[in-house]
């Protein structure tokens, strides 16, 4: 099975637990306007290569990434895109001992419960917490996620959630009200982290000749992540 690939990244320390190995998947079908990685959105980018290969290719930093408890992630683009490649790569992980995580938004094309099968762990960011404000924010339907959202709790697979607190869409009470109780819909919680917007990747978009969604807004302060967190978890 052959799949396309942007890259990958042999010291990823926030992608799950210990120690990963990170691969860049192609293919996104939302367009977040915080996206710093518009590089993985063209499902026919990167490059092409089999899951036997890729798989041979991390099993040299298993030793490594092993020792500390980590593993491999699967992040992008959007993995999902990528059903049959994607639930054969993790299969083929989980038959060398390798711990598996997918980092998605749960935009995918199906076959939930076969990729779910060989997942030990989802982190899944969700955009925002209405319909309105994910269009508007992502460019995505929040009522896509139910899929997705179904199959993650009938597999009972641990999740992380995440969501990015970006100032002036995502950081306003009565949004974290709502996001708590979206996050309280989903069983088997291990963990919940507000991220901070950031502008790493708008560099990006000059270089691709896109325009940048957010110019203008400033990344989230850290004293102000505090206060939201604090806010957020009482």
């Amino acid at each position: 099975m052959m799949g396309r690939i942007h890259s990958l990244e042999t010291m990823g320390l926030m992608d799950g637990p210990g120690i990963r190995t990170v691969v860049f998947f192609q293919g996104c079908r939302i367009r977040c306007r915080y996206c710093h990685n518009p590089d993985t959105w063209d499902l026919n980018g990167g490059q092409e290569i089999a899951a036997t290969e890729l798989v041979n290719k991390l099993k040299r930093y298993r030793p490594y990434f092993q020792a500390s408890g980590g593993g491999v992630t699967c992040s992008g683009g959007e993995p999902l895109m990528q059903p049959a490649f994607l639930s054969q790569f993790l299969r083929l992980c989980k038959e060398n001992d390798m711990h598996t995580a997918i980092d998605t938004a749960g935009f995918g094309r199906g076959n939930y419960e076969e990729i779910l099968k060989y997942t030990d762990l989802v982190i899944l960011d969700i955009k925002h917490s209405d319909e309105q404000g994910y269009a508007l924010l992502s460019g995505g339907n929040i009522g896509e996620l139910e899929e997705f959202k179904k199959a993650l709790v009938d597999a009972g697979t641990k999740l992380w959630l995440r969501h990015v607190i970006v100032p002036g869409w995502t950081d306003n009470p009565d949004h974290l009200h709502r996001m708590r109780k979206v996050f309280a819909s989903f069983n088997n919680v291990e963990k919940i982290e507000l991220l901070p917007y950031h502008k790493l990747g708008a560099a990006k978009y000059e270089k691709m000749g896109l325009k940048y969604q957010l110019e203008g807004t400033k990344p989230l302060g850290k004293e102000r992540l505090v206060n939201i967190n604090e806010m957020f978890f009482q």
